[in-house]
């Protein structure tokens, strides 16, 4: 099967392409970015009671680095799923949290229950890419994306949520904002390289694949971002099923399903995870499953990971589970991202 005439062309593979105009447009966005000095004076100094980080789908897992940033700067932030905060959990907003809310329509059901919910005097910093939206309306600092109009799956909304978010991380915590965007800065170029061969990477795919009745992610660290959202995308794009999951809960329990008709990508990830992740590829292959590992040093270039950040890691390592996508979908003689039973923006709590 010849990905270059099988898969079928739409929104989806429109916004994939776009995505190194998305990540420019971004960066550019974020060089002039304001930002109120009193959150991260607050946040320094011990001045909210606590910090919520809170989004759906694929804005939920692209916090998952932030909630990492954070923690390791001694701040202990809840990560929490909107809907389960609005319904679950409302009290653990209060007066005095800051809550982190993301949403690329800034309008999702979930998000706008929230604001509605929220206490007075919580101070709610929005990530999204819709300027007027009810989130960009009532937060007290909003940092926007520019990844344009994005017909399905998330995509390009997705990979700017990352840069945003890594921006915020820094400025949130005092870092060196002009280092930081020195490293967002070399993305979009990394980005276009990746794309330039996407049939390729199709064709790679479809050959490891082929077969499988269901698929796993597994990965570590800030590549729980990418095993999150790639699951879901998976999912969503492909009609697939498929299941992000850290690596460690992947052995306890998923193994077993190990054979030759389950597929299981590993993520390498920051360099203090590759040993661990790599012992887990070989493994899952010797128990007879078909193993992909998406590693620096993987003998394919569909396979192999840019060198970029450990905390940028999540941006590169979604463009392998993009194409992997395509490939189911073109092996099923579907559209990839073309929504049959929902729509783009989830009005229905």
């Amino acid at each position: 099967m010849n990905p270059s005439t099988t898969v079928i062309a739409g929104d989806y593979l429109r916004d994939l392409l776009d995505q190194p105009a998305a990540l420019a447009d971004t960066q550019a966005m974020l060089r002039t970015q304001s930002f109120p000095a009193e959150i991260p004076r607050r946040l320094a100094q011990s001045g909210f009671d606590r910090v919520v980080l809170t989004g759906m789908g694929s804005s939920l897992h692209a916090l998952q680095p932030l909630r990492l940033r954070l923690a390791a700067a001694g701040h202990a932030p809840f990560l929490i799923e909107t809907s389960e905060l609005v319904h679950a959990l409302p009290a653990l907003v209060t007066a005095r949290t800051l809550l982190i809310m993301v949403s690329q329509s800034g309008a999702s059901a979930e998000t706008v229950r929230l604001l509605e919910q929220a206490p007075s005097g919580c101070y709610r910093v929005g990530v999204t890419n819709t300027p007027g939206s009810p989130l960009a309306q009532s937060a007290q600092a909003v940092v926007f994306t520019r990844a344009g109009h994005e017909g399905s799956v998330a995509c390009k909304t997705y990979l700017t949520a990352l840069v945003a978010l890594d921006w915020l991380g820094a400025t949130l915590l005092g870092e060196d904002i002009g280092r930081t965007q020195d490293d967002l800065g070399r993305l979009d170029r990394t980005v276009a390289g990746r794309l330039e061969d996407w049939a390729g990477q199709v064709a790679a795919w479809q050959a490891e694949i082929r077969g499988a009745r269901c698929l796993f992610l597994a990965g570590r660290g800030v590549s729980l971002a990418t095993v999150g959202s790639g699951g879901l995308i998976l999912k969503e794009s492909s009609h697939f099923p498929a299941e992000g999951l850290s690596s460690a809960a992947f052995r306890h329990g998923p193994f077993e399903m190990l054979g030759p008709d389950v597929a299981l990508v590993v993520l390498a990830g920051a360099a203090s995870s590759i040993p661990l992740n790599r012992r887990l590829a070989q493994d899952s292959a010797k128990a007879g499953g078909k193993v992909v590992l998406l590693d620096p040093e993987a003998p394919q270039p569909a396979f192999r990971i840019p060198q970029v950040a450990d905390r940028l890691l999540p941006v590169v390592e979604m463009l392998p589970v993009q194409m992997l996508s395509l490939a189911l979908a073109a092996l099923a003689g579907r559209e990839a991202g073309r929504f049959e039973h929902g729509s783009k923006v989830t009005t229905i709590e």
